[in-house]
């Protein structure tokens, strides 16, 4: 029988930042110039095979508005992924990012698989935060980094392959952490740093 995991998945960034084009285009791969803004919170899924492994993905696109962001926290409080999204075209919504994480830290749970997406790469010519810049903040709080495109529907079944392939590696190695004896306690362990893959959409 195949193995199925079910995986809560939290968008955050500001709004217009094309959080809700991102999601619908890996739902139905479709995309509409004019996305209706996001009023609280929509919460979609879909299925995704990785490694003989069904993941079930759960994914909650949450408003960018400052006055639901409250809110947010009722979405991401059991969520195994966060993807933070920003616009390569707005310095603002990059910015905002440092917040959303800093909540997430405070408020969020803890394992939590971060990834760092810069969406809307097929206006690069407008670009206002190049990829090493977003980068390095990926890096910085050992998150995954990927850039997207919505409207061109590049970079997204990568997004969500590279976080089959996280969740994955933590299961792996959660079956690999040996069982403490009776009496005795572990020495720490040097946590690893995440992978922060820098690949982008290639466009």
């Amino acid at each position: 029988m195949q193995k199925r995991v079910q995986v809560k998945v939290c968008i955050l960034g500001s709004s217009g930042v094309g959080k809700s084009s991102l999601l619908k285009r890996f739902i139905t791969n479709e995309f509409e110039e004019h996305e209706q803004t996001t009023l609280g919170a929509a919460f979609q899924d879909k299925n995704m095979e990785y490694k003989g492994t069904m993941y079930k993905f759960q994914i909650w696109d949450t408003a960018g508005q400052e006055k639901y962001a409250p809110l947010a926290q009722m979405y991401y409080r059991d969520a195994r992924v966060a993807i933070l999204v920003y616009d390569i075209t707005s310095r603002d919504s990059f910015n905002t990012l440092k917040e959303w994480h800093t909540e997430l830290l405070d408020k969020g749970p803890k394992d939590l698989i971060t990834v760092v997406v810069g969406n809307k790469c097929d206006l690069e010519d407008q670009e206002e935060v190049d990829s090493e810049t977003a980068r390095t903040f990926a890096k910085s709080i050992s998150a995954i980094f990927r850039q997207t495109s919505a409207k061109e529907n590049k970079g997204i079944t990568e997004l969500f392959m590279k976080i089959c392939e996280q969740l994955d590696k933590k299961e792996a190695e959660t079956v690999k952490t040996p069982a403490v004896p009776k009496g005795k306690t572990l020495e720490p362990v040097q946590k690893k740093e995440k992978d922060t893959d820098a690949s982008g959409c290639g466009c």
